[in-house]
């Protein structure tokens, strides 16, 4: 493959649960330092963190990775990453081809998951490559916070949902946050508008479905563990620990 993919870590200081989250310490070294080495592990692209904040983008370069600033008042990390693209190319970096958008609240990403999104674009028809995981318990297909993928035999997505669908089906997919775009996919995204369905759902993708982009979802046992509150970051912490 010969497309110029360069890796965005979307990362804004403000949580509601859990306030400074991406300078959070996890084994000596910030949340957002952790995402940037397991990113820049997968040796993929040039990894870059689009920050909200100078204190983030100061820690980041003194750790020695690149940061792009972007406006604090962005409404989602698909805008953050687009903006710094645009910064970085009004700065003269080239144009990318391929931006796979990391999440700066996964300090245990597998590099292996972003080494993952490049293979799928051998196919002509997908303009943004994700993931998911199976899942077999009752409890978890019933919880909202875990989204659902429906997926054809191509792996293209036909539709994502809290709910658990399709109906009757024994093992269900978990979509995981991870997602690779075409440079003209991503744009098209961040120029449209929130779809009826995105707001029902809040499920940001299905804005792409509505805007007719092809979604491959590859399937995975590699899923990332997210940090949302103060009890992740503590389990995480542990498993750092433990593998040190």
């Amino acid at each position: 493959m010969n497309e110029k993919v360069r890796v965005m870590i979307p990362c804004r200081m403000a949580s509601t649960r859990l306030p400074n989250k991406p300078l959070a310490d996890i084994g000596g070294k910030p949340m957002i330092i952790h995402v940037a080495e397991k990113a820049t592990a997968a040796r993929v692209g040039q990894v870059t963190v689009a920050c909200d904040s100078q204190q983030i983008f100061d820690v980041v370069k003194k750790y020695g990775y690149d940061a792009v600033m972007t406006d604090p008042a962005l409404p989602s990390g698909s805008d953050r990453i687009w903006q710094g693209v645009q910064r970085l190319m009004q700065a003269g970096e080239e144009r990318p081809d391929i931006i796979i958008n990391v999440q700066g609240d996964e300090p245990l990403l597998p590099p292996e998951l972003v080494r993952a999104c490049l293979p799928p674009f051998w196919h002509d028809w997908v303009d943004v490559v994700t993931f998911a995981h199976p899942i077999h318990a009752e409890a978890e297909k019933m919880n909202p916070s875990m989204v659902k993928a429906v997926t054809d035999e191509k792996h293209r997505a036909l539709y994502f949902s809290r709910s658990p669908i399709p109906y009757g089906g024994e093992v269900l997919k978990r979509h995981i946050g991870i997602y690779a775009y075409r440079y003209g996919a991503l744009e098209r995204f961040v120029l449209a508008e929130p779809s009826p369905l995105e707001r029902q759902e809040k499920l940001e993708q299905l804005r792409g479905l509505e805007l007719g982009l092809n979604y491959y979802v590859g399937m995975t046992d590699a899923a990332p563990i997210g940090v949302d509150t103060p009890e992740d970051l503590e389990r995480v912490r542990k498993m750092v620990i433990a593998a040190s």
